[in-house]
């Protein structure tokens, strides 16, 4: 089972340069997360933190109760072997076969025999939907492949806290799909905390259990997924709506005199281009596979969201229990279809 992670009043700069500032949040156990914002908000570079890749200035990062930037190089040594990481381009080693590839953190951190660390090989080899090509240099497959290699050597250490980079970096929507059911069905089997760092709109809305959102160099949102795709607040609103109108520009920030000229255009009911999707419905969670296990971070989540829902606004709990309705509705379709495919199963004479 995961663990949580807790960040707080974490900044971060690059000489002169502020990168975001006094982030807060935690990554409940065990659940899927998803942490959004334009290109060049420092998301990379949070995920980086987590792991102690890079120091911050002020602020603190608890995993499993340590606070990493305090402790000892020891003590960060094992804390991050609780950790798998799915870096943007996989980060492979292109003159290795995906098999030593996988299996190099087994050899590099554990003393286990060459058996046992073929047998957990291909354990992730097959969970990934890579047997058969494990013997293949990453320079020989596609990007998709690479991703999902990458992705089984992030779990061959059992870890308790997955992060992934992009995970859909220079993948075309298929592929991102596959990429993402994988996520929800490792979630489903493990129960491993999950921090997805992406910009992709659809991973936002069907994948994670919460939603956060860096912007102007701070932490707009953090919360459940229905309490941020059912939001006003303008920057949240128009990133996930794919929308030109807002406070995002072409270089993050808009200055305030192109503001109010959108703001007049939209008055005058004039269109921002873009998807400008209606929110006014939550977008179905991402399931997992037939034969997966019950997803038991999607327990926790509903019944967080139950009790805060008297917290949200009118439009929020409208549409929190909309989706919560039709999730029954499925979840009852599903029971009774599998209630009669059993009873149409002839039982075996003696």
């Amino acid at each position: 089972m995961g663990v949580e992670v807790s960040v707080s009043g974490l900044t971060k700069s690059f000489g002169s340069q502020n990168i975001w500032r006094d982030v807060s949040l935690t990554l409940p156990t065990g659940e899927v997360s998803a942490l959004l914002g334009p290109s060049g908000t420092g998301k990379s570079v949070f995920l980086k933190t987590l792991i102690g890749l890079l120091h911050p200035e002020q602020g603190s990062v608890v995993v499993d109760g340590t606070d990493i930037t305090q402790c000892s190089a020891k003590e960060l040594y094992e804390i991050r072997k609780l950790f798998g990481v799915l870096f943007q381009d996989g980060a492979l080693f292109g003159s290795m076969s995906l098999y030593d590839n996988i299996a190099f953190p087994l050899r590099e951190h554990t003393r286990k025999k060459e058996s046992e660390v073929r047998s957990i090989v291909m354990e992730k080899v097959e969970m990934v939907g890579l047997l058969g090509a494990e013997e293949k240099l990453p320079g020989e497959i596609s990007g998709g492949m690479r991703k999902r290699a990458g992705l089984a050597r992030a779990l061959v250490l059992d870890p308790q806290i997955i992060l992934c980079d992009e995970p859909d970096s220079g993948l075309d929507p298929v592929r991102t799909a596959y990429i993402s059911q994988l996520l929800i069905d490792i979630n489903a089997t493990i129960d491993a905390t999950i921090l997805v760092v992406t910009h992709n709109i659809n991973i936002a809305r069907t994948i994670p259990d919460n939603i956060g959102m860096l912007f102007r160099k701070e932490l707009v949102m953090f919360g459940p997924r229905e309490v941020l795709l059912t939001s006003e607040q303008p920057v949240v609103k128009q990133f996930l709506a794919g929308d030109r109108f807002g406070p995002i520009g072409m270089s993050e920030e808009k200055d305030s005199a192109v503001a109010a000229a959108e703001a007049a255009m939209a008055a005058a009911g004039i269109s921002g281009g873009g998807t400008k999707d209606d929110f006014t419905e939550i977008i179905a969670q991402v399931q997992p596979n037939p034969g997966m296990p019950v997803r038991q971070a999607a327990i926790r989540h509903r019944r967080n969201v139950v009790e805060m829902l008297h917290t949200l606004p009118r439009n929020a709990q409208e549409a929190i229990r909309a989706s919560m309705a039709a999730e029954d509705a499925r979840a009852a379709e599903e029971r009774a279809a599998a209630a009669s495919v059993i009873d149409t199963v002839p039982i075996p004479v003696a």
